[in-house]
């Protein structure tokens, strides 16, 4: 990617551009021996959680090609949702669909729901916001289903331990568990990772990452409308608040955080950063509420002195680069040339990018499809398969870098784990009537990081 502020696609664009919205159908002619609970090679999955990314999910599920799959229960907190979800996903799968009315769940307990649909063995994909990651998994682990569920796993140090617990006992379940870091099912990063551990970039002295577009997703928000609970309006706008997502810093930036950490096969040990909010307000006057600062940039060092420095911003108008770097004693290289996993990859003799690679990655390959093809092949052929305590250490390491930002303080990766500020207790007894985990203060608003005045906590 350039660095061409006109043109910085986003995630949604680099999911269509490498197939992730396309329907493919399944074989029927290539069977594997028969793993599947019942007798039957058919895997049924259900979907939990409705937005882009739920339905992206399904496509890639139904995309799989080792045999029978097929999407039988649908479930999220609010209909509308539900209902536009279900009709994109007939007219990309629709002889994959078997969901009747009956098996559309509507409701802070509709996972459970969707969830009861299936048998053990079959597949449920939690695409909710992050703070329900918990709460699902541990129901899906009960119901003996194999999961696939998305970034961030935590947003918080407590959840982080629970998720850990989680992981190990949907381990000794012999479940499978896939975790939406699809940099790492990512064909040329694999090979510049085996390029970098077999020693062509020399030692990992620096790696610089960087997401800065304008505003996106629900970065930012107005005031709540009079007609919507607090609970429903930050669950709707999720990227907003930090107890739903961990704010734009883990939903947006984890990416990056997690596949550079990969290239040096390590987790940073600390971070310190900065950040800060300029626009507090939209062009037309109207004051946002949400928690984000829009510009942030931390510094991880590793526990041998290495650094690894991340940017984002999310400013109309601002320079736009959205890539990720590596460099060694022997050269450097392009991880991500555009968007979270977007390739080529490349590897350069010195430490300027201009001069012609000394490899370059061919692969394109769909990652978003990958990651699918290998969990359901893990899940048929009955191997073990379970990312989520890697999901948990990445979602640590990206808090580490959010919270340093809005406390202004350094944090360390057992700072972080340790910290006993839990965004959103109790999510396991919400219902809709329920208030949210984040209200107004007496002045109207919702609070913010404040660096400094609150060094301990996030707010």
């Amino acid at each position: 990617m350039t660095n061409d502020k006109t043109n910085v696609p986003s995630r949604r664009d680099f999911i269509k551009a490498t197939g992730g919205l396309a329907a493919a159908g399944i074989l029927s002619g290539f069977r594997f021996a028969d793993v599947h609970p019942g007798g039957s090679d058919l895997i049924q999955v259900a979907l939990v959680g409705c937005g882009g990314r739920g339905g992206g999910a399904a496509v890639n599920a139904m995309g799989t090609k080792s045999g029978p799959i097929k999407l039988v229960a649908m479930a999220d907190a609010f209909p509308d949702r539900l209902s536009a979800t279900f009709d994109n996903l007939k007219g990309a799968v629709g002889a994959q669909m078997d969901v009747p009315e009956e098996r559309k769940f509507i409701g802070f307990d509709a996972y459970k729901h969707a969830m009861d649909c299936l048998k053990p063995g079959d597949i449920v994909i939690l695409t909710t916001p992050p703070a329900f990651r918990w709460v699902h998994f541990q129901y899906a682990i009960s119901k003996k289903l194999n999961v696939f569920m998305e970034k961030p796993v935590t947003v918080d140090g407590p959840t982080s331990k629970r998720m850990f617990k989680l992981a190990e006992d949907a381990k000794a379940a012999n479940l499978k568990v896939g975790v939406g870091l699809m940099s790492r099912h990512a064909k040329p990063l694999q090979e510049l990772h085996d390029r970098i551990q077999n020693g062509e970039l020399g030692e990992i002295l620096l790696m610089r990452g960087y997401r800065m577009h304008g505003p996106a997703g629900f970065f930012e928000s107005p005031a709540k409308p009079d007609n919507v609970s607090h609970l429903e309006y930050q669950i709707r706008r999720f990227h907003s608040f930090l107890w739903a997502s961990g704010g734009c810093f883990s939903d947006f930036y984890i990416h990056h955080i997690d596949h550079l950490s990969w290239m040096k096969n390590a987790w940073p040990i600390s971070a310190q950063a900065l950040g800060g909010r300029h626009y507090r307000v939209s062009p037309e006057g109207v004051p946002f509420v949400d928690q984000n600062f829009d510009t942030y940039s931390v510094e991880y060092t590793f526990a041998d002195g290495a650094k690894m420095y991340f940017d984002g911003r999310c400013v109309t108008g601002a320079e736009g680069i959205y890539s990720s770097h590596v460099h060694g004693t022997k050269g450097c290289a392009v991880a991500a040339r555009a968007n979270d996993c977007g390739g080529p990859s490349a590897i350069y003799k010195g430490q300027n990018v201009t001069e012609k690679p000394v490899w370059q990655s061919t692969d394109r390959s769909n990652p978003y499809q990958n990651e699918w093809d290998e969990l359901v092949m893990a899940i048929r052929n009955d191997k073990p398969y379970n990312e989520v305590k890697r999901g948990v250490e990445a979602s640590i390491v990206t808090s580490m870098g959010r919270m340093a930002a809005h406390t202004g303080q350094i944090i360390t990766f057992d700072d972080m784990l340790n910290c006993d500020h839990e965004f959103a207790p109790g999510l396991d007894t919400l219902t809709s009537d329920s208030p949210s985990p984040l209200m107004p203060g007496p002045d109207g608003k919702y609070p913010v990081p404040q660096p400094g005045i609150n060094p301990k906590r996030e707010y």
